[in-house]
């Protein structure tokens, strides 16, 4: 006598059966990204500028600060202990991150 049954699928691969199928890859997240909304840059006046280039001379190494800076079409904020400034490079390093000085608008 022949047996029919098939051997039971464990549910981690009957659960595979039921996965959605993309096709295309990466379409869903190059979708994602054209629905993201970006802003244009604001352009900082001289007085501006200058207010936040004495800003960034009075910050120290270990100080806690909040950057607000352009990245990507969109403001994003970071807050975090400042671990390095890069004077010749203009980067201010915040939370193991480098933030181009160019790109920051607002220091707090």
């Amino acid at each position: 006598m022949v047996n029919n049954e098939q051997p039971r699928m464990d549910r981690a691969n009957r659960a595979k059966q039921f996965m959605p199928f993309d096709a295309l890859k990466g379409f869903r997240e190059a979708l994602a990204e054209k629905e993201r909304t970006t802003v244009p840059r604001k352009e900082l006046s001289e007085d501006r500028k200058a207010e936040l280039d004495i800003k960034l001379r009075e910050i120290h190494q270990m100080d806690i600060i909040t950057a607000e800076y352009f990245r990507d079409g969109e403001y994003l904020q970071v807050t975090g202990e400042v671990s390095g400034i890069d004077e010749i490079s203009r980067v201010l390093k915040i939370a193991g991150m480098g933030i181009p000085m160019d790109d920051i608008s607002d220091l707090h």
